[in-house]
C-alpha cells in the first residue's frame, strides 16, 4: 500500500503530460526515455478517447501530532548493558537511545549534563503513551527527546540494548 501514492502521482502526471504538446527547450542529446515508458506496459492511447477522470482521495484537515506516532516499540532493543566500543562516523550528530523504563530514566538523569554539552538528540525507542513521553521529558527538560523506532539503527550498529550514547567516535553507556 505504501507504493500506491507515488504510483498514483506518476499516473496523474503521465495522463496530464499526454494531453500537452511536447516543447523541447534544449536538446543536449542523451538517451531516449521511450524504453522506460514502454517498460510500464501501458496500452497505446487512442488520441480521440477522452482523458479518464481520476478520483483523488479527499484531503484530510487532520493535523498529525506526536501522539499519533505512539506507541513506539523497537522489537530489536531492550534495556540492558552495552559494551563501550569505537566507531568511525565523521560528522555524525551525537544521539542517545532511551526508553520509558527505570534504567533509562536513571541513566538520563545522570548523563543529562554531558548530553547537553554534546548537543545530543534523544531517540525514545520504547514508549507507550504521550503521558509516558512527557514524564520522560521531565527528567531532562532541556534535551530533545523524539519518539522513534530504533530497530534500523540497532541493526546497522549491532545494538541490542539501551540506554546508549552514540557519537562520531564511539558507542557507550
Amino acid at each position: 500500500m505504501r507504493c500506491a501514492a507515488p504510483l498514483l502521482g506518476l499516473l496523474i502526471l503521465a495522463a496530464h503530460a499526454a494531453e500537452q504538446a511536447l516543447i523541447v527547450v534544449e536538446n543536449r542529446g542523451g538517451s531516449a526515455e521511450l524504453p522506460y515508458y514502454q517498460a510500464l506496459g501501458l496500452p497505446p492511447r487512442d488520441q480521440d478517447a477522452p482523458t479518464p477522470h481520476i478520483e483523488l482521495p479527499p484531503q484530510q484537515d487532520h493535523r498529525y501530532s506526536e501522539a499519533d506516532m505512539l506507541p513506539v516499540r523497537s522489537a530489536h532493543l531492550s534495556p540492558g548493558d552495552v559494551a563501550r566500543r569505537e566507531i568511525r562516523a565523521p560528522g555524525l550528530t551525537s544521539v542517545f537511545l532511551v526508553g520509558d523504563d527505570d534504567r533509562s530514566r536513571l541513566w538520563l538523569e545522570r548523563r543529562a549534563p554531558n548530553l547537553r554539552d554534546l548537543g545530543a538528540v534523544g531517540l525514545v525507542v520504547q514508549v507507550e503513551s504521550p503521558e509516558a513521553l512527557a514524564s520522560l521529558r521531565a527528567v531532562a527538560p532541556d534535551l530533545p527527546l523524539v519518539p522513534v523506532s530504533g530497530d534500523d539503527l540497532a541493526q546497522r550498529l549491532g545494538l541490542r540494548h539501551y540506554p546508549v550514547l552514540i557519537t562520531a567516535t564511539g558507542i557507550e553507556q
